[in-house]
């Protein structure tokens, strides 16, 4: 009796979750839509707001807890001048990047953002804080391409670091120009697991191709 009641329980449970899904996957979408309509630290605070909404109810769900994230890293990138603006900004961020790990230890795509937010710790204050993030950075990109060679945000990131410590390795940083115009011929092969998979990076390559020629 007791087999029969269990296995009625998990049956349940099943079908409430497959009930949530579409519920759930239509809330993230037309929630990263307002990405397009973000142009200021308010706006992302907004937005970042309401993937922490979604976290509350989802708990088993990364990808909320992710793009919180993500809102409140590029909130410290937007910040003129508030160093302690822009730590507060990453205080929050760091919360769920934990969560994160927690909930998806086997996803590139949560050390692709870790290591994102340790270089918004970095660029706080770079003399002070160089040393020790950028290697914290290196760690957590090492980690998102090993789980995945090809994520696009992951070599993104890396490529960033690696022109940055050109002059101080006595390199040319335009001596990697050829790695990011690859990345950006490439970048669109690569294919998200869904729809709600992050995307971002593309912008930033093209920058770096830019500054190439």
């Amino acid at each position: 009796m007791k087999k029969i009641i269990l296995s009625i329980a998990v049956v349940l449970v099943s079908l409430v979750s497959m009930a949530q899904k579409p519920e759930f996957l239509q809330t993230m979408s037309e929630t990263l839509s307002l990405f397009s309509t973000c142009k200021n630290v308010a706006d992302y605070q907004a937005l970042g707001n309401k993937f922490q909404m979604i976290a509350n109810v989802e708990k088993s769900e990364w990808l909320p807890l992710y793009y919180h994230a993500y809102c409140y890293i590029l909130m410290s990138f937007m910040e003129p001048t508030d160093a302690t603006k822009k730590d507060s900004y990453l205080d929050i961020a760091e919360k769920s990047i934990v969560k994160l790990i927690e909930l998806a230890p086997n996803e590139s795509e949560v050390y692709a953002l870790q290591s994102f937010y340790y270089v918004g710790r970095l660029v706080v204050d770079p003399m002070e804080r160089g040393q020790k993030f950028s290697a914290l950075s290196g760690q957590a990109v090492g980690k998102s391409l090993a789980l995945d060679p090809a994520n696009p945000r992951a070599k993104m990131i890396k490529l960033q670091g690696d022109i940055g410590a050109a002059p101080y390795m006595g390199l040319d940083p335009k001596s990697f120009c050829p790695q990011a115009k690859e990345l950006l011929a490439s970048w669109d092969n690569f294919k998200p697991k869904s729809a709600l998979y992050p995307s971002w990076g593309k912008e930033q390559v093209e920058g770096i191709v830019k500054g190439c020629q």
